[in-house]
């Protein structure tokens, strides 16, 4: 493979990953007026997509996010044992709303376009070296190497970050596997209805899920990687999905797959070369491995931070964006993560589910569904900026 030289480009700000953490960071940025770069390895970003999506109250009342972009309202939460034991859930609220993400990652491309990101599909992060002005990035694309002069890099490439090591800041080492299959939904007089199960021998250390808004149909299961076959344990839930929604015979819409971190957000996640959001970061619920609204928040504030800091470089801007009081934030959850982890047998599962439905922890169980509770709570969309444009 022969690697061409290009010229070098020279940005404010490199951003690595184009999930919705990067998309927004590197589209607010931009905004302030900083010149910004954004990369991502996929040649569409409607390919290949990871996350579930849904979107909690919180996230729907503080971003505005396109209405097409969303499926339609989720009130309802049903729980289940491993004996099938139920527990029933509602809400008077507007609580879910399932993303369409591939539409939803385009739009916001659009509008990062719009605002002036300079976006590079199908470009691989290479690796990238301290330089007086910040950062020298290597990039590769159709195998012509290019470097980048950035004066700030933002790694949102995900659990798994290359950037993260780059910088030599706080890496993931806690995290479980998803598998996930889309399917259209037949139209039923069912209301729309997120059905979770606790039960490890399909779901080893998280739940599996059934998500039917009447649209789509999302079926999946998480758990740790040394405990289980993923795609064993999805056909075993996809063999039981009829007793709870009205599955088509046909082949689903989408398989999606990947790491979820549940290690709480790092300890260390900037330094003057630059930061981490969204997975990278850990800024995922530890509990329920919600990202999205985790995700969003941080960006805004990522965004917030880094054109302080690139305005007068002075590291004192970096503070806020320190991980620690964000896991100080979450101990209550990384505690009960720790609890759902250790639930490693059936019957720990069914003592567990019985004690939910009683007072007080049937309450919790509300807040764990229903609660309004993030991170950090001061930040929210930047003025006059939506997330995407509708």
């Amino acid at each position: 493979l022969t690697i061409r030289e290009q010229r070098m480009d020279s940005v404010d700000v490199l951003v690595v990953g184009a999930g919705l953490a990067g998309l927004n960071t590197a589209r607010w940025l931009a905004q302030r007026g900083r010149r910004v770069m954004l990369v991502d390895r996929k040649p569409r970003l409607d390919q290949s997509i990871h996350t579930t999506g849904i979107f909690v109250r919180r996230t729907l009342e503080d971003f505005e996010l396109p209405e097409d972009c969303l499926g339609p309202v989720v009130r309802d939460v049903r729980l289940y044992s491993p004996r099938r034991r139920t527990m029933e859930l509602s809400s008077p609220h507007d609580e879910f709303r399932v993303g369409k993400m591939g539409r939803l990652y385009l739009r916001t491309l659009e509008a990062a376009i719009g605002a002036g990101v300079d976006w590079r599909p199908n470009c691989l992060f290479v690796g990238s070296r301290e330089h007086a002005h910040g950062s020298l990035v290597d990039l590769e694309i159709a195998g012509t190497r290019q470097t980048v002069e950035a004066r700030f890099l933002v790694g949102a490439d995900g659990a798994n970050s290359r950037v993260a090591r780059d910088l030599q800041l706080s890496q993931n080492r806690h995290w479980i596997v998803g598998v996930e299959e889309v399917y259209a939904s037949r139209t039923t007089d069912e209301s729309p209805c997120l059905h979770c199960f606790l039960d490890p021998r399909i779901a080893p250390g998280y739940i599996a899920w059934i998500a039917d808004d009447g649209e789509e149909i999302h079926l999946g299961v998480g758990g740790y990687a040394s405990r289980f076959e993923p795609h064993a344990a999805l056909a075993r839930l996809r063999e039981e999905a009829g007793r709870y929604v009205s599955l088509p015979d046909a082949e689903p819409l989408e398989r999606r797959g990947g790491r979820i971190p549940v290690g709480g957000v790092l300890r260390r996640i900037v330094n003057r070369r630059g930061l981490l959001v969204g997975d990278a970061a850990g800024a995922v619920s530890p509990l329920t491995a919600g990202g999205l609204d985790p995700c969003l928040r941080q960006a805004a504030l990522a965004a917030e931070v880094a054109d302080a800091y690139l305005g007068d470089a002075r590291e004192t801007h970096l503070a806020p964006y320190q991980g620690v009081p964000f896991r100080r934030r979450f101990l209550v959850r990384r505690i009960l993560r720790w609890g759902l982890a250790e639930v490693r047998q059936p019957w720990m599962a069914e003592a567990a589910f019985r004690l939910l439905q009683l007072p007080p922890f049937d309450e919790l169980t509300r807040r764990v569904f229903f609660g309004r509770g993030s991170f950090p709570l001061e930040i929210t969309a930047p003025a006059s900026s939506p997330t995407a444009t509708g």
